[in-house]
């Protein structure tokens, strides 16, 4: 994405965002800062530096009370996150069944490790505990679709129906 892209998407990203504060301000609420946070959050699938600096300006609230707040709840990031986020189970059932192997195979597919967005903002990837389908084991669950007794060749194929 070149930097005229990028540009033009963070000036449409703040108009979004002076949207979204406006109508909050319209309600005449008060205390909604974390649900205008969540707002921007499913907007953006992201908080934004910027946006963060919008609100801050816009509501009278310092800055570090609402990274405070963005940070602590974790539905909400203050990182890019990709389109689709992939969650791969390393539970106990799922690593014995051959879960650290599919999460390799994601890596080298996306060219990302865990806990990154590929750079196309695509993809997420994250590593869970426990999904509790055991039985289902290895997990991948791909927006909040589930995929049970997966291999590593059946990675592509799975991430292909997201592109």
């Amino acid at each position: 994405m070149g930097k005229t892209n990028l540009k033009t998407e963070l000036e449409t990203g703040l108009e979004r965002v002076e949207e979204i504060i406006e109508g909050y301000k319209e309600r005449g609420e008060e205390g909604f800062l974390i649900q205008l946070l969540l707002d921007i959050q499913s907007e953006f699938n992201w908080i934004p530096r910027e946006a963060i600096a919008r609100i801050s300006e816009r509501l009278r609230v310092p800055k570090s009370k609402i990274y405070r707040v963005a940070s602590f709840y974790e539905a909400m990031s203050l990182t890019p996150a990709g389109r689709h986020t992939v969650q791969v189970c390393l539970g106990t059932a799922c690593q014995v069944r051959g879960a650290p192997k599919i999460l390799d195979r994601l890596e080298e597919r996306l060219r990302i490790k865990e806990g990154e967005t590929t750079l196309d903002r695509r993809f997420s990837l994250r590593r869970v505990n426990c999904l509790g389908c055991c039985a289902m084991g290895p997990v991948v669950v791909v927006d909040g679709n589930y995929h049970g007794k997966i291999t590593p060749a059946m990675v592509a194929g799975i991430l292909e129906k997201y592109a």
